[in-house]
């Protein structure tokens, strides 16, 4: 973003006499020259006290915000483009205020916008800007604000307040208790003939934007840095919010949205949210609610929150976000939370309002180009030289391709569900680890659970037909092309796999959805997966070296009839409570296994079948396991072939020869 930002501590400030220069075309001439106190400081450079009469700033002056300042009812302020105002680094006692009544007219532009900051725009140095109105609230007629004690709330619901264009603030959102803060801008019953368009609030530390009732709309919104809320609102304001941009890179900031109370249903159109610091997006109080259409959401770990368990009716997402109850935190992996959701939607991640359409902003953000997260519509190839991070979902869209050569690492944050890497149908992923520098993805402690994992959407056939949904990140996946190709996964080493979404969904360290023939599989480990080693959702595609090693569910799991072939599979369970080595489910596509090699420390089931599941089995080595072969839902033997003949569940299996990984050196590979 291009640097517009003054540095206010550099500016030499003048507090004479104003020199006044031509205003641009749309504002109104200049007054000065007033006989009271407030328009003698005016003149001098400074705002402090209520302000009664028509005023216009001038663009030549740094004016210094030293108190309150309060724009009463009949007076008007004019604040022209390129306008700079520094407030006093003095917490509540230092804000601007238009009352009911009164009229505020800022008239920024792109090329000069208006500044409002502290000397330092740290969070909580000043209160901010505050408008009231008087439009519908469902406070009522004259309503006492929670900041400042002012009046607000009337029953003209178009009632203007002025224009705010083009303001960048900074530095807001100073603490009055524990209940009451300043925010960046905050709206108390404004109505719709208040035109606001172009608005940034940098570091504040309360909300960027509140609206208390009345029926303002407001477009083209930047939010940085917010440490309670960026958009928050209440007492049924009704208006809309159209291009939004909200980023969040400082631990601890409350949510993107927070709605209280009754539900005014208000809109939002066009809205991205990117956090580099998990956290929560959405947050509905009470009854609260919005439709929202547009929206673009990555890195927080919880997408929507229904904090005090109000129906998701109460929001209308018009893209088709399916809620999805999470698991709690401090919970067995049975329990879920009914009021905190993940999103199923596999375009959430694609950016629906531009950073560069807020070019006139000032912001010293930035993001690593270590940072992995959201959308890959590109072909975009990774550098081994640099360490990077996972931070949130990272998704390959269709006709986007990701590169990823040898000896690259990945850490992913320990984020669960939040944190994977997916290509959907008509994307591919090119994996391209050796032998002696394979491609590590993990957790920085391994741990089982802490990211999601690698999961493909292909367009071959699966029972569950064409254009399905996937369990995990609603996802689409199956078609007719048997031979898709989604690209090439060679030498992976991945750790710490298998987020817990629900009581019914995982993800797995791979996740092969209807994935085709032409895609390449090789040399693939899995290590501590909090669910499945891989698995296969339908599809033909074929895998050579797997090895899989304490995945808690199944190592190799396969359902919806997938008909491909894994050579070569080393399977090691050393930790109690895993589910079985294999897991067949449902249809039966005759899946081939060539080598296979399970050996358990802690007994558990090696091979389990379920419904009418099957697979043909050559060379099999199992040791260790109580159980060899389950028939889980008494499915016909006949159905798996075992060295050429139908299974038993009395035989050893364990003449078999074993798969050498003497050679797999690379297979325990770390960060």
């Amino acid at each position: 973003m291009k640097n517009l930002f003054v540095k206010l501590l550099s500016i030499s400030m003048a507090f004479g006499a104003i020199t006044l220069t031509s205003c641009d075309s749309d504002d109104p001439e200049p007054i000065t020259g007033g006989t009271t106190e407030v328009m003698e400081n005016l003149d001098a450079g400074i705002l402090n006290g209520t302000l009664t009469e028509d005023y216009t700033l001038s663009s030549t002056t740094t004016y210094s915000l030293t108190g309150q300042f309060i724009i009463d009812d009949g007076a008007t302020l004019n604040i022209p483009a390129g306008t700079k105002i520094l407030a006093d680094n003095g917490g509540t006692d230092v804000y601007i205020a238009t009352l009911m009544g009164g009229t505020i007219n800022i008239n920024g532009s792109a090329g000069n916008p208006v500044i409002m900051s502290s000397a330092d725009g740290n969070p909580g140095d000043w209160g901010g800007l505050t408008l009231c109105g008087k439009a519908t609230t469902t406070a009522g007629v004259d309503a006492t604000a929670e900041v400042g004690g002012f009046i607000y709330g009337g029953t003209d619901d178009s009632d203007s307040s002025g224009i705010i264009r083009y303001l960048q603030i900074s530095g807001t959102g100073a603490q009055i208790n524990s209940e009451s803060q300043y925010n960046g801008v905050s709206f108390y019953a404004v109505g719709s003939g208040t035109l606001v368009d172009n608005i940034a609030v940098i570091n504040g530390d309360d909300d960027g934007v509140e609206f208390f009732g009345g029926t303002v709309e407001v477009s083209n919104l930047y939010l940085e840095n917010n440490s309670d809320d960026s958009i928050d609102w209440t007492e049924g304001w009704n208006g809309s919010i159209t291009n939004a941009y909200i980023s969040n890179t400082v631990e601890g900031f409350s949510t993107v949205f927070e709605g209280d109370k009754d539900n005014g249903n208000p809109q939002f159109n066009n809205i991205t949210a990117v956090s580099t610091v998990g956290g929560t997006a959405l947050q509905f109080k009470k009854t609260s609610g919005g439709t929202i259409d547009g929206l673009s959401l990555v890195g927080y770990d919880v997408d929507l929150d229904m904090k005090d368990g109000g129906a998701t009716s109460n929001v209308i997402f018009s893209d088709g976000y399916t809620p999805v109850a999470m698991v709690e935190d401090d919970a067995s992996t049975t329990d879920v939370d009914e009021s905190v959701y993940t999103f199923a939607l596999n375009t959430s991640v694609v950016a629906t309002v531009d950073l560069s359409d807020f070019d006139w902003v000032d912001t010293d953000i930035s993001f690593e180009s270590s940072l992995l997260q959201g959308a890959v519509t590109g072909d975009v190839t990774l550098d081994a030289s640099i360490a990077y991070v996972l931070n949130s979902s990272y998704i390959v869209q269709d006709g986007g391709k990701l590169t990823i050569p040898a000896g690259t690492k990945i850490t992913a944050r320990d984020g669960g569900t939040g944190v994977y890497i997916a290509v959907l149908q008509g994307g591919q992923i090119d994996i391209q680890g050796t032998a002696t520098n394979p491609v590590v993805i993990s957790s920085a402690s391994a741990s089982p659970g802490d990211w999601g994992g690698l999961t493909i959407c292909g367009n071959a056939t699966t029972t569950a037909g064409v254009d399905a949904t996937a369990e995990v990140g609603g996802f689409i996946y199956g078609g007719t092309n048997d031979a898709d190709n989604s690209g090439s996964v060679t030498y992976l080493v991945l750790k710490g796999t298998g987020a817990q979404i629900n009581s019914e969904s995982q993800y797995n360290g791979v996740s092969l959805y209807a994935v085709g023939t032409e895609t390449t599989l090789e040399n693939i480990s899995v290590i501590n997966g909090d669910d499945d080693g891989i698995e296969f959702f339908g599809g033909t595609v074929s895998v050579t070296n797997i090895y899989l090693e304490n995945n808690s569910d199944d190592a190799v799991d396969w359902t919806e009839g997938w008909n491909g072939t894994v050579t070569n599979t080393y399977i090691s369970n050393t930790v109690e409570g895993f589910s079985t080595a294999f897991e067949g489910d449902k249809d039966n596509g005759n899946p081939k296994f060539v080598n296979v090699t399970a050996i358990s420390t802690v007994g558990g089931t090696a091979l389990q079948f379920k419904k009418t599941s099957g697979a043909t089995i050559t060379d099999l080595y199992l040791s260790g396991y109580d159980t060899n072969i389950d028939m889980k839902d008494d499915g016909p033997l006949a159905n798996v072939i075992i060295e050429g003949a139908a299974a038993t569940t009395t035989d050893a299996y364990n003449t078999g020869t074993q798969v050498d990984i003497s050679t797999w050196t690379w297979k325990n590979a770390s960060l």
